[in-house]
């Protein structure tokens, strides 16, 4: 078997106008020989990114896009904020660009003022950072991209893809105590929320990809927003609304690795005027998911922050309906962000709904986990992670709902080691694949924070590791029924047992929902056929 059993091909993209499968000699719709490490934890990312900002000098090149930026954001303690750093490599003639979402209004508990401030702090130092509405009404630009070019040193090339945005509550570490600037979430959480995400730094001709996923967006001729009241806006504050022209981009970095990836992302199909990089929109995360979903026999082990929309895991309740030996494991926040007498239904339901799916195709082969420090707080789950049978990692800023499916921009990488894991079992799904070293050690490494036991090789096995998970959970559940007497157990997780709501309740969170929470950005024909 080969890559090209779990990889979208050419044209499986659905998305004939982009450049990205159009960029190599060989009409690969991945890039091989890259090297890429996860980041578990907004701390290390940050601390990582740190250090390689400031190594950059005159005439290299700093591309980022972020849902939410906030310019005091510390990477590392004080003088490290994200802004004074950003700036600072302006000043020293870094090429510094980036795209932020304009974001809805601050009443409504989005970043409006915060990224217009992110962006005039660069655009003072000699950046630009433009405000970026381009999206399907409703919608948002979801991408967390950095990518750091280095002229004449191309081995130092890195790019940054996954779930944390350069702003408030992102900055923990695997202790959880919370990010020290915070903002709030529901009140389960606390004044400093804990916070676990994951990000990856990728190295080799894939930083030409993500470059490339850059620059469509950068160089779209359609006006940063569409809206009268904020293009008056823009006037108003004199605002930049015009993209300077990027230098040329340089060479691919060399082959430095044994990864194969793959860029997934989504588009919507936007209203009017579509993208020039994506006229119908793009879904290439739901089809890779899918593709790769059919594969699966062993173990799914999710980390998401959503994990709702029935459309969605209908991809995964077929495969746990056809095969009896797969088993799903999910790690998601216990307690949705917004907890207000109307926003707490609508996030529950989809969830409720799904999960019900998820159980039915797969029974007590289903297990959903939220997890906890050790002083008892909610552990927000923000990471977006997906592991396949130990062969197909997926980590981005896509959840598992049909938002990020189908109407907000968003990035994933795809990751397929040509390195085999030598560990038993060799093959965990049976179809001569053989467990990925990449695809197995993400999970063990992911496993092993939240469990706090267990030696690696004991959790190779899925049967093994689905067990661990219960066991643990059940002891950590056992230990707060009982009052919580005598030593807190090891272990982070408690079963996550979604809460009932009342029939009236369902009947009117279900369409706010469906609106508001988790909109459909395909085109109608494609909704009326079930198909992304």
């Amino acid at each position: 078997m080969t890559r090209a059993d779990w990889l979208l091909e050419p044209g499986e993209r659905g998305n004939p106008a982009t450049r990205l499968d159009r960029r190599r000699p060989d009409g690969a719709a991945w890039s091989r020989g890259n090297h890429v490490r996860p980041l578990v934890h907004g701390a290390v990312y940050f601390a990582e990114l740190l250090a390689a900002v400031r190594a950059m000098g005159p005439g290299d090149l700093l591309l980022f896009t972020d849902w939410r930026g906030d310019p005091d954001e510390r990477l590392d303690g004080p003088g490290t904020e994200i802004g004074s750093v950003l700036c600072r490599a302006a000043e020293r003639g870094v090429v510094v660009k980036g795209l932020l979402w304009r974001s809805h209004l601050d009443g409504l508990h989005f970043s409006q003022e915060e990224n217009l401030r992110f962006g005039a702090e660069i655009a003072r130092a000699g950046g630009e950072c433009l405000l970026d509405m381009r999206v399907r009404p409703g919608g948002s630009h979801h991408q967390k991209l950095v990518v750091l070019r280095h002229r004449g040193r191309p081995e130092l090339d890195v790019a940054y893809v996954g779930g944390i945005d350069l702003c408030r509550n992102r900055n923990d570490d695997a202790s959880h105590r919370g990010d020290r600037q915070s903002l709030p979430l529901a009140a389960a959480y606390g004044p400093h929320p804990p916070w676990h995400d994951v990000q990856l730094a990728l190295r080799g001709p894939v930083v030409g990809d993500v470059e490339a996923v850059f620059r469509e967006r950068w160089e779209d001729p359609a006006p940063l927003s569409r809206s009268p009241l904020t293009r008056l806006r823009e006037l108003a504050h004199r605002e930049d609304v015009s993209a300077d022209r990027l230098p040329a981009q340089t060479p691919d970095p060399q082959v430095c690795g044994a990864h194969t990836v793959q860029l997934l992302r989504t588009y919507p199909n936007r209203l009017l005027r579509g993208y020039p990089f994506a006229p119908d929109g793009e879904r290439s995360i739901a089809r890779g998911y899918t593709k790769a979903l059919r594969r699966a026999r062993a173990l799914i082990y999710l980390e998401d922050q959503y994990l709702w929309s029935p459309r969605v895991v209908e991809s995964f309740a077929r495969a746990l309906s056809r095969h009896p030996g797969l088993r799903l494991i999910g790690v998601v926040p216990s307690v949705p962000e917004q907890a207000g007498r109307l926003t707490l239904p609508m996030n529950l339901i989809g969830r409720i709904k799904a999960l019900d799916a998820l159980l039915r195709a797969g029974g007590d082969r289903v297990a959903v986990y939220g997890p906890e420090n050790v002083a008892g707080t909610p552990i927000y789950v923000h990471a977006k992670v997906c592991v396949i049978d130990d062969v197909w990692a997926s980590v981005g800023s896509d959840n598992i709902n049909l938002r990020s499916w189908t109407h907000d921009s968003e990035l994933g990488c795809a990751v397929y080691d040509e390195c085999p894991d030598p560990r038993a079992p060799a093959d965990p799904g049976g179809l001569g694949d053989g467990a990925r070293a990449f695809a197995r050690e993400l999970r063990l490494e992911l496993m092993r924070e939240h469990i706090e036991a267990g030696a690696a090789d004991e959790l190779c096995d899925p049967v093994a590791a689905f067990d661990a998970f219960a066991e643990s959970a059940a002891v950590l559940d056992a230990w707060h029924a009982g009052g919580r007497r005598g030593p807190r157990p090891p272990g982070r997780l408690r079963r996550y047992v979604p809460p009932d709501l009342a029939v009236t309740r369902r009947m009117l969170a279900a369409p706010l929902h469906h609106v508001l929470v988790d909109p459909d950005g395909r085109p109608l024909g494609m909704r009326l056929r079930g198909r992304f």
